[in-house]
């Protein structure tokens, strides 16, 4: 008689490169028997969720532990559109391999990604149609990637509305909502730095002020150039990060996964395996909690 695996309704909060660790909460969740039922995500949790559905992710994932900062510079296409810094169709084209142009409704689990529509200033849910179409709307983070425009909708980054999108994610009787925020306020964990990751780190301080240099070629400093940008998206993490906040207040979580806003930077994508173990760390915590 085999024995029913408790089911998971998982909702997968934005980040960048800090989304990365939903791998590793997923892999643990499964590791410990529980069945992913169904999976609502925003931009880089609409990525993996989405992924994770195909059933790429582990392929994904070993692509992105082949990344370091060269890699990760060379799939930046720079634009000169006022509506962002960079068009992300080299990172799309590039992740066509894992995200297939397939139907939302044909994948394995009900899924659902989020956008905001900056026209009619509402939230956006595919549930059906593209999912590669939906993910790239999803991960519009406004200002540094160009938009999504369709026939009366111009789409970003749902976290600008709902970056942990829990009352979009299907129930079924008896499962167990778990949200992964990526952005929580709380301290990392971070393995200690060797010699050779303080060298790389210097290296890719390196690479910054060129990628800088690219998107204001004038005469400030490499530095009023990274406080510029840096203002942004410290802005765009504040207003996230806040918002999630509510949503776990107003939806309370059977189970919440907290991974620190300060466990890797927002483009740190070469940074993938460390970030996969945070996750895992992270959602070890939060379910030896349940069974103490």
């Amino acid at each position: 008689m085999s024995i029913e695996k408790p089911k998971v309704a998982l909702v997968l909060s934005g980040g960048a490169a800090r989304g990365i660790a939903h791998m590793g909460v997923i892999e643990e969740l499964e590791e410990r028997g529980y069945e992913i039922s169904s999976i609502a995500g925003t931009s880089m949790g609409a990525l993996i969720g989405g992924v994770y559905a195909t059933g790429k992710m582990e392929e994904l994932k070993e692509y992105m532990y082949t990344l370091d900062r060269s890699k990760v510079f060379r799939l930046v296409d720079f634009t000169l559109s006022r509506q962002g810094l960079i068009k992300g169709d080299r990172v799309l084209n590039k992740m066509k391999k894992y995200v297939p142009d397939m139907l939302i409704e044909d994948l394995s689990i009900p899924y659902a990604a989020v956008a905001a529509d900056m026209i009619k200033r509402e939230e956006v849910v595919f549930r059906s149609g593209s999912l590669y179409h939906a993910i790239r709307a999803s991960i519009a983070i406004p200002s540094i990637f160009t938009p999504v425009k369709e026939e009366n909708r111009l789409l970003v980054d749902g976290g600008i509305l709902n970056n942990l999108p829990m009352a979009h994610v299907e129930r079924t009787e008896g499962d167990r909502l778990v949200a992964v925020h990526v952005n929580a306020d709380i301290p990392p964990l971070k393995p200690e730095k060797t010699r050779e990751g303080v060298r790389k780190q210097a290296l890719y301080q390196k690479k910054i002020k060129e990628f800088y240099s690219h998107i204001h070629p004038s005469s400030s400093t490499p530095e009023e150039k990274l406080g510029h940008f840096s203002l942004i998206t410290e802005s765009f993490e504040l207003m996230i990060a806040r918002m999630a906040e509510e949503k776990i207040k107003e939806h309370a979580p059977d189970v919440l996964i907290n991974v620190s806003r300060e466990s890797c930077n927002l483009y740190d994508f070469y940074k993938a395996e460390e970030q996969v173990e945070n996750g895992r760390r992270a959602a070890k915590a939060a379910l030896d909690a349940l069974h103490p």
